[in-house]
């Protein structure tokens, strides 16, 4: 049972987001909007972690297979690469560096607050 209301949970959100996304009079993806609500009812602990822990670390851990198919399809686009492979390249690299960054950032923002709050 507990599984059924994490996986409950989780696609609760995902089914939400998607109809806020078609309210929004711009484009945003739903996959964000339900990773946005479910930070906010983390914050305020409607949810707690433990609700949706097993779900997310199990999907986390077999992240790698969602991306099969988005890979084998970039096969059909190789010309395209071969064109603008240094522009392709510029973009991973200088996105990359951008991510590890904002990474980093995030992980020592949450270990100050994390710190602040065992100190208390």
């Amino acid at each position: 049972m507990k599984i059924l209301k994490q996986v409950g949970i989780l696609f609760g959100l995902c089914w939400v987001s998607m109809y806020i996304e078609k309210l929004l009079p711009f484009t945003f993806p739903s996959s964000v909007i339900a990773l946005i609500i479910l930070l906010i009812l983390l914050l305020i602990r409607v949810v707690k972690v433990d609700h949706v822990r097993e779900k997310s670390d199990f999907l986390l851990g077999n992240l790698p297979f969602f991306f099969i198919p988005a890979t084998t399809g970039i096969i059909q686009y190789k010309e395209i690469f071969l064109r603008n492979g240094t522009a392709f390249l510029v973009i991973c690299v200088v996105s990359m560096v951008i991510t590890f960054a904002v990474t980093a950032w995030a992980v020592q923002l949450t270990m100050r607050l994390i710190d602040r709050r065992n100190r208390k």
